[in-house]
């Protein structure tokens, strides 16, 4: 047996007091968190600010400066919970900032402040009954990855597996509640205030899901079934989970080897690499769904890994959303009719995907219409080039043009996490950048069906 290595941290050894070592975990109280956002967003605000003045003199700048979003990694990294989730989505968005701020605010992915190893063992011993060092043949202080509810060990099982252990945040699910509560606030005033469609049910959809991410028991079994949704997938690997060295707040899955998305992305893959990658994404994403109702709703590239044997990896399984079947079997038809260039009834399938209108039906159906011909563009189109591709700022561009009447036009409140999952892998798509036969890939898709 390896002996066990001495705490250390991302900057050196760990405090040995308890106090200290503390100070570490996710900033406590709703006042706090909320006025700790209200310091960064005034910073933010100057920033932007700033570079408006850059335009009206004829300068070309940034959203966000590096600096800004240096600033932003450090106070969202610090808070973790929603905050850093926010983060992590709006470092997906390839029109809204720079390559060199994006790589910054990436960080937010899986590289955020951790934990001490103290605590670790704290919460290993609370929740599975002993230490680390009793409980696996190794086990790696520092961690592989820092998220926004918990962090990852590398460890060895006593016959040698090797597993990676994720060890959630003291507090973290306290932390999280407080943090969608301050946001639901906000969603209730504007919808009030502002005479817009009421976003509180599609927000309480999104709180409902993000608070159930804290139950690492429930993630094993969405692990579990999602496994067995992707079964007919060999280019997707979802881990293992072992049982016995899980529980409500420590969840440990087969380690898998490899590079994350966001990693790879920048190692300079050929071509043929970005298809095959972009490929496997695109299965992973709408194979599970289609096949068995459940999507993976947090797709930011640390959440993916490309595998050493060839294979995509996926690594989070507390944001897989489980849909309705109707939701599902009406959104089936839909792409079936879109892959095969076939006519539909866009109002009526919609319907019956759960959506509802003030409009009438000759007024909402080009709008809906509209929007599939923008998503369809690489169902259609051979080759496709996805480093070029303008579908999500066409998507902007149509809802900001029609805002008015999409504000009379409501999808279900599942479908709040369909557009997360849907509208992060067109952003993955696009950093990707691969080129060629997605049509292909599309019906290689419908083939399962």
């Amino acid at each position: 047996m390896r002996p066990p290595r001495p705490p250390v941290s991302m900057g050196g050894p760990m405090a040995s007091d308890p106090s200290e070592s503390d100070d570490k975990l996710p900033l406590q109280g709703r006042f706090n968190r909320f006025r700790k956002l209200a310091g960064l967003s005034a910073q933010l605000s100057a920033d932007v600010l700033k570079n408006g003045a850059k335009r009206l003199a004829g300068q070309e700048p940034e959203f966000l400066s590096k600096a800004a979003a240096e600033k932003l990694v450090s106070t969202l990294g610090e808070l973790k919970g929603a905050a850093m989730k926010l983060g992590q989505a709006v470092s997906m968005d390839t029109e809204l900032l720079s390559p060199e701020v994006r790589q910054v605010i990436a960080r937010l992915q899986n590289e955020a402040p951790h934990m001490p190893y103290e605590v670790v063992a704290r919460v290993l011993r609370e929740e599975l009954g002993d230490s680390p060092e009793a409980l696996f043949r190794e086990f790696e202080p520092k961690p592989l990855a820092a998220a926004s509810l918990g962090q990852v060990h590398r460890a060895v099982l006593h016959d040698g597996r090797e597993v990676a252990v994720k060890v959630q945040y003291p507090g973290i699910a306290e932390t999280l509640t407080g943090d969608m509560d301050n946001l639901g606030l906000v969603v209730k005033t504007v919808s009030k205030a502002s005479r817009l469609t009421d976003g509180t049910a599609y927000f309480q959809e999104l709180r409902e899901e993000m608070l159930l991410e804290t139950d690492y028991l429930r993630e094993a079994a969405l692990c579990t079934g999602f496994a067995r949704g992707a079964a007919r997938l060999p280019d997707v690997k979802v881990p293992a989970v072992i049982p016995e060295r899980t529980a409500r707040r420590v969840l440990t899955l087969e380690l898998l080897q490899g590079r994350t998305l966001k990693d790879w992305v920048v190692s300079g893959p050929s071509a043929e690499e970005r298809f095959r990658v972009a490929r496997q994404l695109i299965l992973a994403i709408y194979g599970p769904f289609f096949l068995q109702g459940e999507m993976q709703a947090d797709p930011h590239p640390g959440n993916f890994m490309v595998l050493e044997d060839g294979r995509l990896g996926v690594l989070d399984f507390g944001s897989i959303k489980r849909f309705t079947p109707r939701f599902v079997d009406a959104n089936r038809r839909m792409f079936l009719h879109a892959v095969r260039l076939e006519s539909m009834d866009v109002m009526g399938l919609s319907r019956e995907v759960g959506f509802t209108s003030e409009l009438p039906d000759a007024e909402a159906a080009p709008l809906i219409q509209e929007i599939l011909h923008i998503a369809g563009r690489p169902m259609r189109t051979t080759p496709y080039d996805y480093a070029t591709c303008q579908i999500p700022r066409d998507m902007k561009l149509h809802f900001a043009r029609n805002a008015a009447r999409f504000l009379k036009i409501r999808p279900p409140a599942e479908a709040v996490m369909f557009f997360r999952s849907t509208g992060g892998l067109a952003q993955n798509l696009k950093l990707i950048g691969a080129q060629g036969d997605f049509r292909g890939v599309f019906l290689e898709v419908a083939s399962l069906l």
